[in-house]
């Protein structure tokens, strides 16, 4: 009656034994790290730097406990903070500007819990220490970003009809373009208004001419910066991610606002420079008129800047920008079909098509140059001869030196560029100090209060109180490994439902104990009344836990930030709950008791 068949026996020891190897890398903790990883991300981190981080740490005298390749960068255990801070000084004077050397913290678990995916669970802002930050959108420059599009699109529309107009101008939002004549101002209207119908367009006669103004309908400012602000948010939530800060949270706040928090990174320069790490392309004449000697020594002819090229020989390319990033539709790596080596495909929107045709067929024989721009430094990487019109919208970059350059290029360019700029606001530190007074904080709730309801269950219920109890034990166990499995991030409030869940996952074993003690009172044997306990006392448990599911599940859709990661750690606790407080329980009452063919009592 009250007996397991062996194969239940050996899934639960099985599990018991998957949650303690997975829950085990958690009580290990976090040790100090420096992170080096190079400035430009076409760049990688391979073993030639590990060695070069070793060399300078052995120069300087500094004991460490490790250094690995982890992704794309080396990270050094070192045993104290001050000796990460004395890590980064040297690391960073012996490696230069080529890399950045960032204070950061890592797992202490043994590599062999590593080997076999066993990770300790991801840390939040609280509890790990890290920085956050509060980003603002220039909603202005993001208006005024898009009449700048305009102001090429016009031009590129008017010659298609050619439609002769003289010139267009821009201030703030608004684009201005000046006809000599009425006619040729109602012809570009009715052609601009059909073609651009986010635009209110207003004619004006004035005494040297006429003109037609154009801004954006107010319908159409709210999408452009609702685009602004989302395509901010992706691309640096892209560019982070890239750069593997472990569960970053980028969320909007606002209309204008996003909010930015990196957990472990304890470097507020080294997050600002993630957070700055966006590129994007442009396409620019070359200035065929500057004097190379002088473009050799610095010296740009008027309206024109000096760019470094691939090659190191610096070049002179033209202020006005032809073609920018966010025409780009695609890029992926490829080779070139002629020469074999490595190239960046890239497709263009129809309007990026346009002006790509457009400036081709009139600068047969001229240079054009392609420039990568990340973080605020533009780069030539190639700057070929026009030899013929290239239409169709699709672009092949070569002068790359990888195959794996080219992969990384074309992953820059798709992670595109903020499509306005982004201020901070507000700006905070989380020590690993603070974080780690909350873990313990937090910790020390759930054993005292683990301790307190051991202690009445033991007293009031005797053997059956101390099987909930353990039952209890294994019930977190099996929760904090099911987290870390799913590498979850817990925060102060992710460990207040784990005190929560706690607490509830003992009404089940009440529930049970209370139905065995009426089985008893009303005359049932001992092994009857604790079949019957379980049996009957299954329904109830049921109907409460899924009540309560259905609790956390709405406040999972509905919530965000804290809320959900609430709601996360108490659904979880929910399904491990029920099954450590009737199965795992029975599994040692059947032991205990099952095999007593008369069993006279039962220490309830």
């Amino acid at each position: 009656m009250n007996r397991y068949p062996l194969w239940k026996y050996i899934l639960i020891g099985i599990t018991l034994v998957v949650a303690f190897v997975f829950a085990l890398p958690n009580f290990f903790g976090e040790v100090p790290a420096v992170q080096v990883s190079p400035v430009r991300t076409t760049e990688k981190a391979d073993a030639a730097l590990l060695q070069q981080v070793e060399a300078a740490l052995k120069t300087g005298g500094l004991a460490y406990h490790g250094v690995e390749l982890a992704g794309n960068s080396v990270k050094v255990r070192l045993a104290t903070t001050d000796t990460q801070i004395k890590a980064k000084d040297v690391l960073q004077n012996a490696l230069g500007n080529r890399y950045t050397v960032a204070l950061n913290l890592v797992p202490a678990s043994p590599a062999w819990l590593a080997s076999v995916n066993a990770l300790p669970m991801y840390l939040g802002l609280d509890l790990r220490g890290g920085v956050h930050f509060l980003l603002e959108v220039d909603m202005k420059a993001a208006l005024e970003k898009a009449a700048v599009r305009y102001q090429n699109d016009f031009r590129t529309e008017l010659r298609n009809d050619r439609i002769r107009y003289g010139r267009i101008a821009r201030e703030g939002n608004t684009v201005t373009v000046h006809f000599s004549t009425r006619d040729q101002r109602d012809a570009a209207a009715g052609k601009l208004g059909l073609a651009f119908t986010d635009l209110a367009f207003t004619p004006e006669d004035q005494a040297e001419g006429f003109t037609l103004t154009a801004r954006l309908r107010p319908e159409a400012e709210k999408r452009v910066q609702e685009f602004a602000l989302q395509q901010n948010i992706t691309t640096l939530r892209n560019r982070v991610n890239e750069l593997g800060v472990a569960e970053p949270v980028i969320q909007q706040q606002g209309a204008s606002r996003v909010v930015v928090q990196l957990p472990g990174v304890q470097d507020t320069a080294k997050a600002k420079d993630i957070l700055g790490r966006t590129a994007t392309l442009e396409v620019r004449m070359v200035d065929e008129q500057a004097d190379p000697v002088a473009v050799s020594q610095g010296q740009a002819p008027f309206g024109a800047e000096i760019v470094p090229s691939r090659e190191g020989v610096p070049i002179a390319v033209k202020k006005d920008v032809v073609l920018t990033g966010e025409s780009i539709t695609d890029a992926s790596p490829g080779f070139d079909s002629q020469s074999g080596q490595a190239a960046v495909h890239i497709n263009l929107d129809g309007k990026g098509a346009r002006i790509f045709k457009d400036i081709t067929r009139e600068n047969v024989g001229k240079r054009m140059a392609i420039l990568l721009i990340e973080k605020g430094v533009a780069e030539a990487i190639t700057a070929p001869v026009i030899r013929e019109e290239i239409g169709g919208g699709r672009v092949q970059i070569t002068g790359m030196e990888s195959a794996q350059e080219a992969s990384d290029v074309a992953l820059l360019l798709r992670a595109g560029a903020l499509a306005a700029p982004m201020q901070i606001v507000e700006e905070r530190t989380v020590g690993p100090s603070m974080g780690a007074e909350n873990i313990s904080k937090g910790f020390h709730s759930n054993i005292w209060g683990f301790i307190t309801v051991v202690s009445f269950m033991t007293l009031y219920y005797r053997v059956f109180g101390l099987f909930s109890s353990v039952a209890l034990a294994i019930n977190a166990f099996f929760l904090v490994a099911l987290l870390s499995m799913l590498q979850a991030t817990l925060t102060l409030p992710g460990m207040a439902a784990i005190a929560l869940t706690l607490g509830m996952a003992i009404d089940a074993n009440v529930l049970i104990n209370e139905r065995v003690r009426e089985e008893l009172r009303n005359g049932a044997t001992p092994q009857a009344a604790i079949h019957a306990g379980y049996e009957r006392a299954w329904a109830t448990i049921l109907d409460s836990n899924l009540t309560t599911l259905i609790a956390g599940i709405a406040l999972f859709w509905l919530g965000s930030g804290p809320v959900r990661g609430f709601a996360v750690v108490l659904c979880l606790g929910i399904l491990t709950s029920m099954f450590s407080a009737v199965t795992v329980s029975r599994a040692m009452v059947n032991l205990t008791y099952g095999r007593q063919a008369r069993l006279a009592k039962v220490s309830i």
